[in-house]
């Protein structure tokens, strides 16, 4: 992943309801943005199709924190666009793992991550937070841009068609049934949940 220096600085303008936050804040640009959104503790929000829990609540995951800035570039009509990624989640990315995939005879667990594309550079603003991963995830099994603040449903959708159409036809995972794989991610989800409790 890059930095997200890489980024154009745009000056933030009152445009909408995320740069009218930003500026309340006293935040000025596209980078400072960035970086106060990156430097906030990650962790679960209470309703992540809330676009604004990211400021109640103070802290965000890969969701909310990337949901965020992705608003405030449309608002700003840069071209910063937020993906979503699934990528293989073993034992040397999430501590755990190994029993979940032994349960489940599976060679890797396929979990959703998000972060920002300028169409060239990835930006994961999660990077170095305490998000429950023993190291940056920067490859993928399979990559969609999508709306901002995409809700937990829609991305839940688009996880599982990507999981019919381009997952479970790879040759590592033939014969494997995508009920097993969503029941493997409901563990995976809760391993991740347990180490950011931490």
């Amino acid at each position: 992943m890059d930095p997200f220096s890489v980024f154009p600085d745009t000056p933030i303008s009152d445009t909408g309801d995320i740069s009218g936050r930003f500026m309340g804040l006293d935040i000025r640009t596209f980078h400072e943005a960035c970086r106060y959104v990156h430097e906030l503790p990650y962790g679960y929000n209470s309703d992540r199709d809330d676009l604004m829990i990211l400021f109640k609540e103070g802290m965000g995951s890969c969701t909310t924190k990337h949901a965020v800035i992705a608003t405030l570039a449309q608002e700003l009509e840069m071209e910063v666009r937020k993906q979503i990624g699934i990528y293989a989640m073993t034992e040397a990315i999430v501590t755990g793992t190994d029993a979940i995939l032994e349960k489940y005879a599976l060679p890797y667990l396929p979990m959703v991550h998000c972060f920002l594309t300028d169409g060239v550079h990835r930006v994961d603003l999660t990077e170095g937070n305490h998000n429950g991963k023993n190291r940056p995830v920067d490859t993928f099994l399979y990559v969609e841009t999508v709306t901002p603040n995409i809700s937990a449903k829609v991305e839940y959708i688009k996880y599982r068609n990507a999981l019919r159409d381009r997952i479970v036809t790879r040759d590592e995972l033939r014969g494997v049934d995508i009920k097993q794989i969503l029941h493997a991610r409901e563990e995976g989800i809760a391993l991740l949940r347990s180490h950011v409790k931490k």
